[in-house]
């Protein structure tokens, strides 16, 4: 028998990463390539890739003021989502993100 449509779906992403402020800039460079590694390593592509630069939180998040906003878009296998979403929440030079699937 065979299947037909075995291709997997590829989805467009936006992911916005709001690091720590106080890292340095060797430091961030690091934490961004991390996550560029990760969604290549998963057989994604990504676009685009911008810095919104530092700004002032509205409120403290982790003991920290201050976040550096950085924009990410791609593309990837739906399934990889809730990885991705894990190795952000353990990462200790991420505040917040948000990771929100395009249309």
């Amino acid at each position: 028998m065979e299947k037909v449509g075995t291709q997997e779906k590829i989805n467009n992403y936006e992911l916005t990463v709001i690091f720590r402020g106080d890292l340095s800039e060797e430091k961030l460079t690091a934490a961004v390539e991390n996550v560029k590694k990760f969604i290549f390593g998963k057989g994604g592509a990504i676009s685009d890739t911008k810095s919104w630069g530092k700004r002032r939180l509205a409120y403290q998040i982790k003991h920290s003021n201050d976040g550096t906003y950085i924009l990410f878009k791609f593309t990837m296998k739906p399934n990889i989502n809730r990885e991705l979403e894990t190795s952000l929440r353990i990462s200790e030079d991420v505040l917040r993100h948000l990771l929100v699937k395009l249309d």
